[in-house]
């Protein structure tokens, strides 16, 4: 029977390829290698999307609290106004022109919000890009 010599030990544990390797053993290896790859990139892709829901998640709640303190500032302003115009016309006007300035201005960031929301990425993008790369090296490895 003969015996091989050892093969060099990798950082992982996992013996380097050589050429007295059975193909059942470099496929099985190939295959946990891929498997490994695959974990990984699932787990980078975990991380990268709990980031984002996190920085989404702050920044919407400053958003929260800007708004509050705005609403209540446009509140008394819309008062002070319909009361100032209340001076030179009926009070039902007043409160009509000033209700209605709102209105508009309540369409015209609702039209901003939606067209800033279409330009969110939901989409990983390292993720995507280490993928794309991760195949690319699978296929230049195969050949």
């Amino acid at each position: 029977m003969a015996t091989y010599p050892p093969t060099a030990s990798s950082s992982d544990g996992a013996t380097d390829p050589s050429p007295e390797q059975p193909l059942t053993q470099l496929l099985s290896r190939m295959t946990g290698d891929l498997t490994t790859l695959f974990r990984k990139e699932v787990q980078l892709a975990k991380i990268e999307i709990r980031d984002d829901v996190k920085q989404t998640a702050k920044a919407g709640g400053i958003y929260g609290a800007a708004g509050f303190a705005g609403y209540l500032a446009a509140v008394l302003i819309s008062f002070a106004l319909a009361f100032l115009l209340d001076l030179i016309m009926a009070t039902w006007l007043a409160f009509a022109i000033i209700g209605v300035l709102y209105a508009v201005a309540g369409y015209v960031l609702f039209r901003l919000g939606q067209h800033r929301f279409k330009e969110f990425n939901r989409v990983p993008q390292q993720t995507i890009e280490t993928i794309k790369e991760d195949i690319e090296w699978a296929r230049t490895r195969n050949k």
